[in-house]
């Protein structure tokens, strides 16, 4: 069964590579999105890929049913409320 994963921020070639190549990985690439369009189709997904743009607030890991892991292609992770997706086995 392939995990679905999320790309929500621009990230590298390689990055784009990666996912593409792996058997069990259908990634979506949908940058731009506003909060509520990324509250809308979170739910579909097994993880999500950022970098600075996209803010992991506590009603997106709500709206996750399906969620089990957030990537941030970057460093820190000041953009991912932590203490929320913890509480959501994130």
């Amino acid at each position: 069964m392939a995990h679905r994963v999320l790309v929500s921020d621009p990230i590298s070639d390689k990055g784009v590579e990666l996912l593409n190549a792996h058997p069990d990985i259908t990634a979506d690439f949908k940058t731009g999105l506003s909060p509520e369009e990324l509250l809308e189709i979170i739910g579909d997904y097994d993880a999500l890929v950022v970098r600075s743009q996209t803010k992991v607030t506590p009603e997106v890991l709500a709206a996750a049913g399906k969620l089990k892991a957030v990537g941030r292609a970057g460093v820190g992770v000041d953009n991912i409320d932590r203490d929320a997706a913890n509480s959501h086995g994130v």
